[in-house]
């Protein structure tokens, strides 16, 4: 999804989930200003946004450390992301954003499961 032009770099679910993510969440905020829902359209664009930025950020970590705190930055900014998704869901006249809901689903478990499994992995860093 994402280009890059270091040969090196493999595919990576969670950077690629993520930043399609964020496309998807600029359509949508867009749709939203349209309707003049101003300050949900702000508030979901940047955690929505953040989230890809941050798993981003964590490829670059100095640590396995900072690599988990990145992702657990990642991990909280999606599911307020997915509170904003659901407010949207619930109000009337808003567009449908189920397919969003799908999304923020899956990378929150994709981020709580390299989490935990970075976290269990001994490996000297």
């Amino acid at each position: 999804m994402i280009e890059d032009n270091t040969e090196n770099e493999k595919k990576n679910l969670i950077v690629d989930l993520a930043f399609k993510f964020s496309l998807d969440i600029v359509v949508y905020t867009e749709q939203l200003e349209q309707l003049k829902k101003y300050n949900l359209s702000n508030q979901l664009f940047r955690s929505g946004t953040s989230i890809g930025a941050n798993v981003n950020e964590s490829q670059h970590a100095e640590s396995k450390a900072d690599f988990i705190h990145k992702l657990k930055i990642s991990a909280k900014e999606a599911e307020e992301t997915k509170y904003w998704l659901l407010l949207c869901q619930h109000s009337k006249n808003y567009p449908n954003c189920d397919n969003l809901l799908k999304q923020i689903e899956s990378i929150i478990k994709v981020l709580s499961k390299i989490i935990s499994s970075t976290k269990n992995h001994r490996v000297n860093t």
